[in-house]
């Protein structure tokens, strides 16, 4: 067996709508396909022994054990996996549960689909499971516990931690969408202009300024005693020398601790002594040049929590510890409370287990403990000096007792700092009565506080601390969201992207489009190539100047990664052809239709799906929309047409040299097609069907009929405007057209297009494409051959995709003379010199087509050819107004 592909899906998928991260893993079984579970004698049990939990497993039987029972009837390798790779991650503290195996097409291949949490550690999963199905068949002992152990590590490394996965659960809860920016917290909510961002609990309008005033210590509790708020004396220090006379002023009990750091590190609460304090001092120094040395304040440790300036909760903290039973040892302690199933590894529990560390070992030397000792029934013994959650802390919600005045006492202090999301440290012995009149005090502030003690207490109520953060950052129900309109289909796709893309800048809007040419971003050229996947279209949503998106939306993308968004607004589905079959398992036209079909199964229930009604496989689309239909047809009286309008729906349609609008009863002329430079008079039947497709998308998103049409009337199919797409160059006695048409369904639209023109006759220059079948690239050549009276064949060197060129051109060749006394078919290795010998071989009165992948350099080429017959040396003859001077331009 080997494992031919792995990858991770990241939005609505091939295998899923709803299930945005699935790990796909292609295997080729080899042998193994002829060897079922069953067929191997001991495979069920060693595997049974070796991971018990999948007994949990329903799969298809629908109860527990129904894994086990196909496991033992016999099932097939791949399935295995599948199921070995979701319980690695369950084992190691992630929630995965979705799984699928399927045929790839071709014997022995199958796609292992499996959900994940985390990318990285999912895909481990997938590699870790073939390693053990693997060994179980080889009946050879395997190491589980590394995996999980392994898998663990990923997950604390990739994981948010609690505080931005709270954010970004109440961000879901209200339908804005998340993307993740780097491997850390740093997190976009919303897309384009209406984006907002967060880091842990730091935002886009944290001010950098706050921040600096919380770390410093000393500069946090002058601002808050100048203003009357209630903070413990205490004096800075940066050297040894100076620990006594602090200790002698301050006076015992003290806290030392670090004037730059965060969380309690470094930290040392009532020492004892001035040698105790001196040690002190050197821990705080491994943290910072200034240490504070101030007043202990006796109390309880709190925690209050101030958002948008507002309360929003509090909690006291409590540090880690362990209660004595008179016969246990403080380690057999700890190891009991470690076994509380709420404590668990880094953040993966609302508890985290405790560790014994340097701060613990200094706390047992001072009270002259080791971990061998016993404490006395119902003695405490606090392990840490600090009560931070992530050292072993529990917590206890307050909120509701806390006292108006120290309420506003917090609200006040968030504003002297300046900080959006405010933890406020205060020691008293309680929060139910003013803090001045308790003897309590603000020990610290803190930006980008820590959620988790409000989120999930130990006792208590927990707090939605979550969504004033939402509601601060998105008030009055905003989405964050910015217009996606997503075009897909076999041919066009590029075409309709950037004529809506044209018709919304055209109505005033910042748009960023994607397409197989590159990616743009208000008219500018940001990145070159195929842009048309997953990865292009997040791009254009972080960008903060967009706020209407056009995404073109390529098979390739949809099959290796899904769409690029969570939802879209409007799609468009041009049409479903035979195209790239073979590839990714999309072996057939109905497994083509089901890909396409992802963009339209994925609209906001509010918005449009733009189908073709002409298309059986695009129609078909429609009886699955969770949306509005939107119908465009070359034929008025389509009656499928008649019957959406009878319904009250929306449609477009061609009808006797005019674009007709249709919604219910309402009917308005958009234009006629001898008025739209795309459709070149109406002659381009296919560009027509770009037109009414790209009407309907923007027509639903409250573009104007006027608007429209004054935009139809600007849209050329220019290098400039249109590269690659239908560019007609006309020369003195003959035309020239690029295009990019590589299947025979596009093939033959150029084909008609140029019949139309009445041309004596008409040259295809033409190469293929290697990622094609043997029949597609044939049927390609064979349509050419059908509308085309000479075709020059060029070996393409640059798109063979993993077969050799020679193989793909005679392919190509073989499908032209496939049609005896159609084509005149000639063979010329390079496109360059294939171009230039229809060049100096032109007719009067012909048409030549170029077919090529290479659009500017192509273009650059027909260019400089079409300035050198204009013949652009102008003379003062050529020039009014220059009398009778027969000099040069230069007086030459």
């Amino acid at each position: 067996m080997k494992i031919l592909e792995i990858r991770a899906t990241r939005g609505p998928n091939y295998w899923s709508n709803w299930r945005h991260k699935l790990i796909v893993m292609k295997v080729d079984l080899e042998e193994m396909e002829h060897h079922p579970s069953s067929h191997i004698q001991g495979f069920a049990g060693r595997l049974e022994a070796l991971m018990p939990s999948l007994y949990q497993h329903r799969c298809s039987p629908g109860y527990e054990g129904g894994f086990i029972e196909r496991l033992r009837e016999g099932t097939w390798m791949g399935h295995v996996m599948e199921h070995v790779a979701l319980e690695l991650q369950v084992l190691a503290g992630m929630q995965c549960g979705f799984g699928r195996t399927r045929s790839n097409g071709k014997a022995g291949i199958y796609n292992v689909v499996f959900s994940y949490e985390e990318e990285r550690a999912g895909i481990y999963a997938g590699r870790a499971a073939f390693a053990i199905v693997e060994a179980m068949i080889g009946g050879k002992s395997y190491d589980l516990e590394k995996d999980i152990s392994e898998l663990r590590q990923i997950r604390e490394q990739e994981r948010f931690g609690p505080s931005t996965a709270s954010i970004i659960h109440e961000a879901k809860r209200r339908n804005i969408p998340i993307l993740r920016l780097n491997e850390y917290s740093m997190v976009q909510l919303g897309w384009g202009v209406h984006q907002q961002r967060i880091q842990a609990t730091m935002t886009g309008r944290t001010s950098s300024i706050a921040l600096e005033i919380a770390l410093d210590k000393e500069e946090t509790k002058k601002i808050l005693y100048n203003n009357a708020c209630p903070v413990p004396d205490g004096v800075v220090i940066s050297c040894g020398e100076e620990v006594r006379p602090a200790v002698s002023k301050v006076g015992f009990p003290i806290v030392v601790k670090p004037v730059d750091a965060h969380q309690g590190i470094g930290a040392t609460i009532n020492p004892k002594s001035v040698e105790e304090a001196f040690v002190a001092f050197e821990a705080a120094r491994e943290y910072s040049d200034r240490v504070i040395v101030e007043r202990y304040i006796e109390g309880n440790d709190y925690r209050m929590l101030v958002i948008n300036h507002q309360f929003a909760a509090a909690a006291r903290r409590i540090p880690a510890h362990v209660i004595g039973d008179g016969r246990s040892t403080l380690q057999q302690l700890i190891e009991q409370v470690n076994q509380d199933p709420r404590r668990g590894f880094g953040h993966e529990k609302m508890l985290t287990e405790i560790k014994v560390d340097a701060m613990t070992q200094r706390l047992l030397e001072r009270a002259g403990y080791t971990l061998e000792a016993v404490l006395p029934r119902g003695q405490t013994f606090y392990l840490k000096t600090t009560a931070n959650l992530s050292t072993g802390g529990i917590s206890e919600d307050v909120t509701d007792t806390v006292h108006p005045t120290n309420i506003f006492i917090a609200e006040r202090v968030s504003k002297f700092i300046g900080l959006d999301i405010c933890g406020i440290d205060v020691v008293a012995p309680n929060l139910s009565e003013p803090i001045q009149q308790s003897g309590g005090a603000i020990i610290e502030v803190n930006g980008a506080p820590g959620f988790r003690m409000h989120l999930s207490p130990t006792r208590g109520k927990p707090r939605n601390v979550a969504k004033p953060v939402i509601d601060m950052l998105f008030p009055t129900g905003q989405s964050g969201r910015i217009p996606i309109i997503s075009v897909t289909g076999t041919n066009g796709k590029t075409t309709t992207t950037r004529l809506i893309a044209h018709i919304m800048k055209m109505n005033g809007k910042m748009v960023g489009t994607t397409t197989t040419d590159g990616i743009y971003i208000q008219n500018n050229l940001l990145y070159k190539g195929d842009c048309s996947g997953p990865e292009s279209a997040r791009f254009v949503l972080r960008d903060p100047t967009v706020d209407c998106a056009v995404l073109e939306t390529a098979r390739g993308g949809m099959v290796r990664a899904g769409l690029g968004y969570d939802i879209c607004d409007v799609g468009v589905i041009t049409n479903v052809a035979s195209d790239h079959l073979g590839l990714y398992g999309i072996q057939t036209l109905e497994q083509m239709t089901r890909l396409k079909s992802i963009v339209a199964e994925n609209i906001h229930e509010k918005g449009y799906a733009v189908l073709n009604a002409d298309d059986d496989n695009v129609y078909s689309m429609k009886a699955n929309i969770p949306c509005h239909a939107a119908l465009f047809s070359m034929d008025a009286s389509n009656p499928r047409i008649r019957e959406h309008t009878a319904r009250g729906g929306i449609t477009a349609v061609y009808q006797d040299g005019m674009i007709i609008l249709r919604k219910g009863s309402w009917c308005v002329a958009v234009e006629k097609v001898f008025n739209i430079p795309l459709t070149y008079s109406g002659k381009a039947a296919f560009q027509i069907q770009n037109v009414l497709g790209a009407i309907l998308a923007t027509f639903v998103q409250g573009v104007q009929v006027e608007e429209i049409r004054n935009s139809l009337q600007t849209f050329v199919p220019s290098p400039a405007q249109l590269p690659g797409r239908m560019n007609v160059f006309a020369f003195e006695n003959h035309k020239l057209i690029i295009d990019y048409a590589h299947n025979p369904a596009g093939m033959e639209a150029m084909g008609k297009f140029v019949t139309s023109l009445g041309a004596d006759f008409s040259t295809a220059v033409i190469a293929g494409t290697g990622d094609r079948r043997d029949e597609d690239l044939k049927d390609y050549s064979r349509t050419a051959a059908e509308y085309f009276d000479e075709l020059i064949i060029w070996k393409d060197e640059d798109y063979t995709r993993g077969r050799k060129s020679t193989q793909v051109m005679n392919l190509i060749v073989e499908g032209a003379r496939s049609m005896p006394g159609k084509a005149l078919v000639q063979i010329i290795l390079d496109e360059d010199e294939a171009v230039d010998h229809a060049l100096q071989n032109v007719r009067p009165n012909s048409v030549i087509c170029i077919f090529t992948g290479r659009i500017e350099a192509m273009t650059a080429k027909i260019t400089a050819h079409k300035e050198q017959e204009l013949n652009l040396d102008i003379t003062p003859k050529d020039i009014p107004n220059m009398g009778s001077r027969s000099e040069g331009l230069n007086g030459e």
